[in-house]
Order: C-alpha cells, then structure tokens, then sequence
C-alpha cells in the first residue's frame, strides 16, 4: 500500500505548481492524544474538495476549485518527500513565513488555537502546543494515480492508505534544485 496525506485541492495545486515547499499542519481529529506527526518520509497528496477553502487561501475570491472526477475515483498526481520538519510553537514564528504559503493567517492562527479536547491535558502535560511545519521536495507523476472511491478515504484524519502505485509511474521534481534550495535556506532562516 501507499502513503496519502490529505490536503486542499487548492493547496496542492500550490505545491504541485512550484508556488509552495512547504506544508503546516495541526492535525485531525483521528490525530488523537498524540497529536499530529509527519510519519512518513514519503507520500502521495490525496486532495480533498471542500467548497469554503478558496476563501481560507491568499486567491483571488472567485476562485474555482476543480471538478470532482465525473467517473468518482480519485486522482492523485503528486509524490511528496519530506526533508526536514520542526514543530513551531510560537505563532509569530508562523506568520513570518506567510510569503511561502498560500493560506491567510487567519487560517494559521485557527491551527494554532484549536486543540482536540483528548489532546488538550497531553498537550499541557507535554507542554507542547502550535503546528508542524514541513519542508517538502514535490514531485508531479510521469501518469495520473487513477483509483476507486472508498470509505476508508473519508473521515478527520491526514494520513490514509492508497492502494499501491501502478509500476512504471516516476516523479519529476516541480522546482529546480537552486530554486529548491533558496527556497529552503529563506525558510531556515526564518524559523530561527
């Protein structure tokens, strides 16, 4: 089986087209006590379609989101590698890397407050609080990851099992290397 993350559609368009490198995540509500991790170094974006999250986005107002497959299956078209995380708990921090996402800050600061009433006493035991913020390498699919719906796919949670990749598909990275790795030492630079 493979590893899906689920992210807006309109998110992953952003990381697919190069315009993003990075992912800030709280965590679902199947998260659970432990809160959310970036478990796995390797995974495919799972979009999800929601209809209010172009305006929870820097975009133009009246942007549209895609059209749901009229066959019902789902499409993955990205593989994302993880080269580094660190867990932020000071928002300031998280607003200062507003130039390298696309969600407004009202929207980041909504993660940053929301706690999971199970993870509200682990969170004060271990005193951690805020989000994880993750560095990512995107990778556009050589073909399309076509599969059926299922309810496994559904539910408050990031991580889902995918059936396995179709042999012969590889990835393509969406950004140049120096591009990449600017991008990585502004980032660095801001986290502190």
């Amino acid at each position: 089986m493979s590893i899906g993350f689920k992210e807006w559609t309109l998110v992953c368009d952003a990381l697919g087209g190069g315009a993003q490198s990075i992912i800030i995540r709280k965590g679902g509500i199947a998260e659970g006590r432990a809160g959310f991790r970036f478990e796995h170094p390797e995974f495919y974006l799972f979009p999800t379609l929601f209809h209010e999250q172009a305006a929870k986005l820097k975009l133009p107002p009246d942007t549209a989101l895609p059209a749901p497959r009229a066959d019902g299956q789902h499409e993955v078209t990205l593989r994302v590698r993880v080269e580094w995380t660190q867990d932020v708990a000071d928002p300031a921090v998280v607003r200062r890397l507003a130039p390298f996402h696309i969600w407004q800050d009202s929207e980041i600061e909504k993660r940053f407050q929301y706690e999971l009433p199970s993870a509200k006493s682990a969170a004060a035991e271990s005193g951690k609080h805020g989000v994880s913020v993750a560095f990512v390498r995107v990778e556009k699919l050589s073909a399309p990851f076509v599969f059926a719906d299922s309810p496994k796919y559904g539910g408050c949670r990031s991580w889902i099992q995918l059936p396995d990749l179709p042999a012969g598909i590889t990835g393509i990275p969406v950004i140049d290397e120096n591009v990449h790795r600017s991008r990585e030492a502004e980032i660095r630079a801001l986290l502190g």
